[in-house]
């Protein structure tokens, strides 16, 4: 029989035990840092009737979508998360209590091209506040502060979050006399960092009819990185979308230093956009500040309407999605990832040195009842392929246990640190173990250089 050979997908990621357990630890850092800030955990379905995903969807986004068809059922693979929470909203409206503040972490598919950084299947870490008719911007103003702590969780500290508001762009817009390309206009601009203010410019004109002075007096007030407040200030008392979305900007910067958000990690940035239309006021765009090529980490904004295509009823929300398949890849090839940190499957291996393994089985059980990870070795190998067992998974202990510590009620303990071996009770080891475990259990699984 012909073998086949064993491959995995392009665009589909599968890792080491090592960096799975770095993977898996990301993600329990995140679940912590958004329950700290009173977010509940969703598992929505990774397939769906095509209507429901397929509703907002159109263009590229149908394109990208992987269907399938089963007996009378048309269904669809998810491609994001914000679909099907708001079939979720919707359908559970009466059982839900609002604001609703929901965070869901789970694999999503998207048929595009595998490139550098991007993935046809992976992880997005998502947190959406949904409200009930109307949502206060004090919700607006917490997720950077979401942002930081769950960023810095991760062990990451050189990062900015970038914010603007979109209401901002649109009277900006009017102002100048293209309102009418606003969604157009939006999606160029979103485009700045990659293309460039030249490319930009010529695109505005040739693709969309704009004139010179007007893209100069885009370029001019998006591109006012250092005094954006001043910029404001320019065009203060000329349009009430533009005053409103400064006037929420302002008091958002207010809260910001209140939510734990120092000044070195975030700032003021005009020119983002974020390219999909259903934003509407705050916007975010998170970036590695030693790696901006990569493009945004973490982004989201304000929209007004999460459950339009379901319900008349008003629910708008604001939240943010981090690409963690992504994020991680990035981590990963730039060497960030924290190589001191415990991955290994267990913090103990018990080698009997006996033929009869009772008390080794009762010693393991007595051991992971105090909260530590116990293997027993019992394959019938030689005593060097055991310890390498050890030393290749990066077990830090080895519990010896022989006719001799059995008969004195001892156990002896190698530290695969430090090759030191001590002899004592397995109590008075037990609670030394656990104590250094505790310690090493702390890292954290990005260790930026």
């Amino acid at each position: 029989m012909n073998k086949i050979k064993p491959r995995t997908l392009s665009g589909f990621m599968e890792l080491l035990p090592p960096d799975q357990v770095c993977f898996d630890t990301m993600m329990l850092n995140l679940r912590k840092s958004f329950s700290l800030y009173g977010f509940t955990p969703l598992d929505t379905p990774l397939m769906e009737a095509s209507e429901i995903l397929l509703a907002k969807g159109g263009g590229e986004t149908e394109k990208q979508i992987y269907t399938l068809r089963k007996g009378d059922n048309d269904l669809a693979v998810r491609y994001e998360l914000t679909a099907s929470l708001a079939k979720y909203a919707a359908l559970y409206y009466n059982d839900l209590t609002f604001p609703l503040r929901r965070y869901e972490i789970g694999k999503v598919y998207r048929g595009e091209r595998a490139q550098r950084g991007r993935f046809r299947e992976f992880y997005q870490a998502d947190i959406d506040i949904i409200g009930d008719g109307s949502l206060d911007l004090m919700n607006e103003a917490e997720i950077p502060g979401v942002i930081y702590k769950s960023l810095t969780s991760l062990g990451l500290k050189r990062f900015i979050i970038k914010i603007n508001n979109r209401k901002i762009l649109n009277g900006f817009f009017e102002i100048l006399g293209i309102n009418e390309l606003s969604t157009e206009v939006m999606r160029v601009v979103d485009k700045l960092d990659k293309i460039g203010e030249k490319k930009l410019s010529e695109t505005l004109i040739d693709a969309l009819g704009l004139t010179q002075t007007q893209v100069d007096g885009l370029l001019g007030f998006i591109t006012n990185k250092t005094e954006p407040f001043g910029a404001l200030d320019l065009y203060k008392g000329k349009n009430e979308t533009f005053d409103q979305g400064t006037e929420e900007i302002i008091t958002l910067r207010k809260y910001l230093s209140d939510l734990g958000v120092p000044e070195t990690h975030y700032k003021i940035d005009l020119s983002i956009a974020r390219g999909l239309d259903y934003y509407t006021g705050t916007v975010y765009e998170t970036y590695l500040t030693d790696y901006p090529e990569v493009g945004a980490i973490c982004s989201g904004g304000r929209y007004d309407n999460l459950a339009e295509h379901y319900t008349d009823r008003k629910m708008p929300g604001v939240g943010l999605s981090i690409g963690l398949t992504r994020l991680f890849y990035i981590l990963q090839e730039q060497g960030l990832l924290n190589d001191s940190l415990l991955t290994a499957p267990a913090d103990v291996l018990i080698i009997p040195m006996t033929e009869e393994c009772s008390h080794a089985v009762k010693l393991a059980t007595t051991m992971r009842e105090s909260g530590l990870r116990v293997q027993i070795y019992s394959e019938n190998k030689k005593f060097k392929n055991k310890i390498s067992y050890a030393d290749k998974l990066g077990i830090p202990f080895v519990v010896f246990l022989g006719e001799d510590e059995i008969s004195k009620g001892l156990i002896k303990v190698k530290d695969m640190a430090t090759g030191e071996q001590t002899i004592a009770s397995y109590g008075i080891l037990t609670a030394g173990i656990l104590d250094k475990i505790k310690t090493q259990r702390k890292g954290e699984p990005v260790k930026e250089k």
